[in-house]
C-alpha cells in the first residue's frame, strides 16, 4: 500500500493547530479572480511549504488560461508549495479547460494536483477527491466505484461533516442543509432516538412534523468522521483531506514530524 497522505485544508490564522501532527497543510488562500488571476490572502509565511488551494472566486467568464496556469506556477515556486487543489463548485467547460490545461502545467513541473470528482475525466494526471457525504448507497461501494472510474491511486477520500434533513420520500436524495446549530437544537427539542448506519458511516433519526410529514436525518459527528477514515484505509484509499475543524477525531497529536 502506498505511504498514507492526510491534506488538511487549512486558513493562513489557523496553521499552528497543525503543530505536531502528521499533516500536510493545504492553504485556504487563494481563489480565481477575472482575468482570470490568482488572488492570494494577506499574511501568508514566506515559504509555508505544503499545498495552495485555489477556490472559484468570482471568476464567471472564458478567458485565456495560459497566463493564469503560469501565474500559479509562479506561486508555488515562490512559496515552496508542492502541488494544487482545485476547489471548484460550478462545472463549466472554460473551467473544465483551465483544470485540463493546470494539470498538464503542474504534473509536467512534478506538482500534485486534485480536483473535484466532476472535473476528473479533465485532468488526467490528477488525484480525483470522492467526498465523504452520502445518502444512499455505501462509502466502501462508492470508492471502489469510483477506483474503477479512474484508477484506485487517483481516488482522494474528502472528509466533510453534513447534516441534512430529508422529507421523505425523497427521490432527489436530496435534503435541507441543517447547521450545527439547527441539528443540536432538533437533538435537544426531539429528544429521538439515534442510529448508525454502517454502510453510510453516518448517524440518523426520523421523525414527524407538525403536519404529520415523516423526515429522515442523517448526520455526522467526530465518531463517523474517524469510522470513514477507516473504511477509506479499508478500501485502499492512501490520500486523504479534512477540515482543520476535524483533526481532534481523525489525526490525534503524536511525537511524529508536524506540518509538511
Amino acid at each position: 500500500m502506498d505511504q498514507e497522505q492526510i491534506i488538511v485544508t487549512v486558513p493562513p490564522q489557523q496553521l499552528g493547530t497543525l503543530r505536531g501532527r502528521r499533516a500536510t497543510a493545504a492553504h485556504l488562500a487563494y481563489r480565481l479572480g477575472q482575468g482570470p488571476r490568482l488572488y492570494r490572502a494577506a499574511g501568508l509565511p514566506a515559504r509555508p511549504g505544503g499545498l495552495m488551494v485555489i477556490g472559484q472566486g468570482d471568476y464567471n467568464y472564458p478567458g485565456p488560461v495560459e497566463p493564469f496556469c503560469c501565474e500559479v506556477l509562479r506561486e508555488c515556486s515562490a512559496r515552496g508549495f508542492r502541488g494544487v487543489l482545485l476547489d471548484l463548485d460550478a462545472r463549466l467547460p472554460f473551467l473544465e479547460q483551465l483544470a485540463n490545461r493546470l494539470d498538464q502545467v503542474l504534473t509536467g513541473h512534478g506538482l500534485s494536483f486534485l480536483v473535484p470528482e466532476s472535473y476528473g475525466d479533465h485532468a488526467p494526471g490528477a488525484g480525483v477527491l470522492i467526498s465523504s457525504a452520502l445518502s444512499g448507497g455505501t462509502l466502501q461501494g462508492r470508492l471502489l466505484e469510483a477506483g474503477e472510474h479512474f484508477g484506485r491511486d487517483r481516488v482522494v477520500l474528502a472528509l466533510e461533516r453534513t447534516a441534512e434533513d430529508f422529507f421523505l420520500p425523497s427521490p432527489s436524495g436530496c435534503g435541507d442543509p441543517l447547521s450545527q446549530e439547527d441539528l443540536d437544537e432538533l437533538l435537544h427539542r426531539l429528544r429521538p432516538s439515534v442510529f448508525f448506519s454502517g454502510g453510510l458511516c453516518a448517524r440518523y433519526f426520523t421523525y414527524l412534523d407538525e403536519q404529520g410529514g415523516p423526515h429522515f436525518v442523517l448526520f455526522d459527528d467526530g465518531d463517523t468522521m474517524h469510522r470513514k477514515l477507516e473504511v477509506g484505509r479499508r478500501a485502499g484509499v492512501s490520500t486523504f483531506v479534512l477540515p482543520y475543524t476535524e483533526l481532534s477525531c481523525c489525526l490525534p497529536i503524536d511525537a511524529g514530524p508536524g506540518q509538511r
